[in-house]
């Protein structure tokens, strides 16, 4: 289906992932973090920290007042949380960022099928035995521990499970 506005050849173009002649890039882009917000801040960012080995990056953040209200569209809101870093990728790379609201609206509860963000993944060496420290550590299930095999022969044996908020996580182990 065309996007934007845009027909016939550029729609295909955009439906195969090519980026069209007069579209740039941004400069200077790169990932910088996913936010989950939280019920309870404090003990979503222990569960990444002890599971997981993410590290806080100081300092905690607290935010309130009109600057947050207009970036956020939540009027009245205050946010506090942390910022952890994802372990493997050094001391500048992308952090998973824990918020909770003073303001929060009605949860949905996350589906691996939903549109928009679906999970984040973790690789680890074993994933049964993750599975088992995520379930003891009070998170759920979502799906049991499969293999599926790429067109190229590679493995990934891989499961679902939910964080103790309910957020979904794959943990996974390429061989």
């Amino acid at each position: 289906m065309p996007r934007r506005g845009f027909a016939g050849r550029e729609a295909a173009a955009l439906r195969v992932g090519s980026i069209l002649p007069d579209m740039s890039r941004i400069e200077g882009a790169r990932y910088g973090h996913t936010n989950l917000i939280a019920r309870d801040w404090r003990a979503l960012a222990s569960f990444y920290e002890s599971l997981f080995g993410c590290e806080p990056v100081p300092p905690e953040r607290d935010y309130q007042g009109p600057a947050l209200d207009a970036g956020t569209a939540v009027p009245g809101a205050r946010v506090r949380g942390v910022h952890l870093r994802l372990p493997g990728h050094g001391a500048t790379g992308p952090t998973l960022e824990i918020y909770s609201y003073s303001v929060a609206a009605a949860a949905v509860r996350p589906e691996v099928n939903r549109a928009g963000l679906g999970h984040i993944a973790f690789a680890v060496a074993d994933v049964a035995a993750a599975r088992r420290a995520v379930l003891e550590a009070g998170g759920s299930s979502v799906g049991e521990v499969v293999t599926l095999e790429t067109a190229a022969g590679a493995r990934v044996t891989w499961c679902y499970v939910r964080d103790p908020e309910g957020n979904i996580v794959e943990l996974q182990s390429w061989a």
